[in-house]
């Protein structure tokens, strides 16, 4: 027996229709290279998005082929978006700090016909022009005469692109599986992988991050994604602040420029934000430095990598910020797990709560999680069991783009983080480490995290990294890299003995050498696969 309920797809498109019959006042407003701040409706936006789907059918653009981009975070970029994926095309956001090289096998890989490009990265494409041949033009994200100076082939600005175009398109009736947007993984090792999304997949998963238990947006909020929308759709912010109606501001180039952010809370009443942890420490640094509030701002997300106490603790304590731990991955949608407090949050120690907002959070409806041994033998939630931490849901990567399940694939459709975790009896999730960069001395897992995250909280510190080096008795031991502030000093014995008391003996590193900075990836991570082949010749004293 089947419900007797109406089947209507699940598409970007009806979320794009919803905000332009219900939300359709609702702000947009962008810092961009070619305005200091550009604001206007999503009525405005969709009506432009519009014009946009008309001149890429001009174009001869077929349903499921490829629009890459190559932009920042602002509303001709929005506009690129809701254009692509509702007209059934596909939104092929890449990440422009990627290094040209991979650049060039995303684009040749994924078969992008057109790439929209912000002016800032026409550079970088006019050195690979002659290395992507399947792309026909170029659209500079710029005014009228943006392309004027760029060598890039077949190349207009985007307004001249849309200038003349109708504000209404047919939009088609999409079937909610068919792919609407495409992004590849940092591909730390060999080449990026692609990960399609279906229109179904985004829908779901925009669904999820709404729950007031994740992102809790409404109509009532100013959301400013400070998340790349090069990277995992902005976290669905795009999406689920549409769907709700909520006002967003859109950082622009400019997003990890503190001024510029503490301006745009204080002038915008920004009261949810979202972002890696460097572009915080960003934000209160200049926060501290000229004395400027963010009065508005209630809420703030980090995901990437872990956030220090030491940021949290000051948000909260400086100014009235609460902040979430959110975990997940490029092939999640990106979201997985989100930090909102426990039923019995409030009967816990003071200690007890920190250990638990610490921790990545609890999986969203619809993500199944679990974490096994090395022989694929399900471990205990008891908060202690460290386990390779698998994940399964309906916004989660079955394949990759061309070429299939790969390794990470179990026949279960369980796929493999590449994390190790912990989870508590409660169900918050704690990564430990990736798995290649897992620490193992004398047989016992040591978790690089937590003595990164003691280790940043001394306040002479401002960046720490742990690996694993070469022992003769122990296989191997932790090895702590640390950046200190500047202006500030700090002796190897006295890092070391900042960890006494804070983590388990054994776990204290056995040594400390002092750097004048840390390999980073794409997405602003620490490279430790870098850092392990600039330390190979490191030998512990």
């Amino acid at each position: 027996m089947l419900g007797l309920i109406m089947n209507r797809q699940l598409t970007i498109t009806s979320i794009m229709e919803h905000a332009r019959k219900f939300h359709g006042d609702a702000e947009v407003v962008s810092v961009t290279a070619d305005q200091p701040l550009h604001r206007y409706t999503y009525r405005e936006a969709f009506a432009r998005s519009a014009r946009l789907a008309n001149a890429l059918a001009r174009l001869g653009i077929l349903q499921g082929e490829r629009i890459g981009t190559l932009a920042w975070n602002d509303y001709r970029h929005l506009e690129v978006y809701f254009a692509t994926s509702c007209a059934g095309f596909v939104c092929h956001t890449i990440n422009p700090r990627l290094f040209p090289e991979q650049i060039e096998y995303i684009v040749e890989h994924a078969e992008d016909r057109w790439l929209f490009v912000d002016p800032a990265f026409v550079p970088l494409l006019e050195a690979l022009k002659h290395r992507l041949g399947c792309v026909e033009g170029f659209v500079i994200l710029g005014p009228a005469g943006a392309a004027a100076k760029t060598t890039l082939r077949n190349a207009v600005d985007y307004e001249t692109l849309i200038a003349g175009e109708p504000d209404t398109f047919d939009w088609p009736e999409l079937d909610e599986n068919s792919a609407c947007a495409m992004c590849y993984t940092s591909g730390t090792t060999g080449n990026p992988k692609g990960v399609v999304y279906s229109h179904r997949a985004l829908v779901l998963h925009t669904y999820a991050c709404l729950m007031p238990d994740v992102m809790s947006l409404s109509a009532r909020e100013v959301v400013m994604p400070v998340v790349p929308m090069f990277h995992v759709n902005a976290w669905s912010i795009p999406y689920g602040a549409a769907a709700v109606g909520a006002k967003l501001v859109f950082p622009g180039p400019k997003m990890g420029d503190g001024e510029t952010l503490q301006r745009l809370i204080e002038g915008e009443g920004v009261t949810v934000t979202a972002g890696v942890p460097t572009v915080w420490l960003a934000l209160l640094t200049h926060l501290d430095r000229t004395g400027k509030q963010v009065p508005s701002l209630r809420r703030v997300i980090v995901g990437g990598s872990a956030c220090p106490r030491t940021i949290m603790e000051e948000f909260e304590h400086e100014h009235g910020v609460h902040v979430h731990h959110a975990w997940g991955m490029t092939e999640m949608s990106p979201m997985g797990t989100f930090n909102s407090p426990s039923a019995d949050f409030d009967t816990l120690s003071s200690e007890e709560q920190w250990a638990q907002r610490l921790r990545v959070g609890r999986p969203v409806y619809g993500v199944e999680v679990k974490i096994v041994d090395a022989a694929g033998k399900e471990l205990p939630w008891d908060g202690v069991s460290f386990g390779a931490l698998k994940v399964r849901g309906p916004w989660i990567c079955a394949e990759y783009f061309r070429i299939g399940k790969g390794d990470a694939h179990d026949d279960e459709g369980w796929f493999e983080t590449g994390d190790v975790a912990t989870i508590d009896r409660r169900g918050y999730v704690a990564i430990t480490d990736r798995t290649k960069d897992v620490i193992k001395s004398g047989g016992e897992w040591i978790s690089s995290i937590d003595l990164e995250n003691t280790a940043v909280a001394h306040p002479a510190v401002a960046e720490a990294a742990v690996i694993g080096a070469y022992h003769p008795r122990w296989d191997e031991r932790p090895l702590l890299c640390v950046v200190l502030h500047p202006g500030e000093q700090l002796t190897r014995e006295e890092m070391l003995a900042w960890f006494e008391g804070k983590v388990a003996k054994w776990w204290v590193p056995d040594d400390v050498v002092f750097v004048d900075g840390l390999p980073h990836t794409a997405t602003g991570k620490l490279s430790k696969k870098d850092l392990r082949e600039r330390m190979k010749d490191y030998r512990f004293p």
